[in-house]
């Protein structure tokens, strides 16, 4: 039984390692700040809420690639890459991917909605972390921060700062994620 498991074990370090090589490779243009993890790291189980005050947490996601994006009302470059998140959003989510936006520390709903309008964003849900819980629990120190979440839950790479995720680039890498 413990030869099975190192077996697996090596196996599974072995594919990650493959599939960080392969992220790795498609890291070009917007993406060339993605920073791509030899290991997954676990994500943490923390509670954030969406319009309603109901309560989510990253396991419902479970089984579908995710971008995790921490935002704010206030980040300036939030509001250049929000519409973009949209768009992908629109175009690729659904059984295998989704865009999560989580609005980080003081965001009312009223500005979150108001932000949303402005920036034509209609798609996207509309959760928020004002304790800023997960955030730190996840060491963002800056907004905007977007996470790459595979379909176990885990953290596979991370780009801090401004993207286009609506790009080829990024459309190359998320594409990857969901065909692993």
């Amino acid at each position: 039984m413990l030869r099975l498991f190192v077996l697996y074990t090596a196996l599974s370090l072995t594919a990650n390692a493959a599939a960080a090589a392969d992220l790795g490779a498609l890291k070009s243009g917007d993406m060339r700040k993605l920073v791509v993890y030899e290991q997954p790291l676990a994500t943490p189980e923390l509670p954030f809420v969406d319009e309603t005050g109901a309560e989510h947490r990253l396991t419902e996601f479970r089984g579908k690639v995710v971008l995790l994006n921490l935002w704010a009302t206030w980040c300036a470059p939030c509001r250049v890459e929000m519409p973009g998140l949209d768009a992908l959003q629109g175009e690729l989510g659904g059984a295998d991917f989704q865009v999560v936006t989580l609005a980080t520390g003081r965001n009312p709903q009223p500005k979150i909605a108001k932000f949303f309008d402005e920036a034509g964003v209609t798609r996207l849900p509309r959760f928020q972390d004002e304790k800023q819980t997960l955030s730190r629990a996840m060491g963002v120190m800056g907004l905007p921060v977007s996470v790459l979440i595979d379909r176990d839950g885990h953290e596979v790479a991370r780009l801090i700062g401004e993207a286009d995720w609506n790009g080829p680039e990024a459309r190359a890498v998320i594409g990857a994620l969901i065909a692993d």
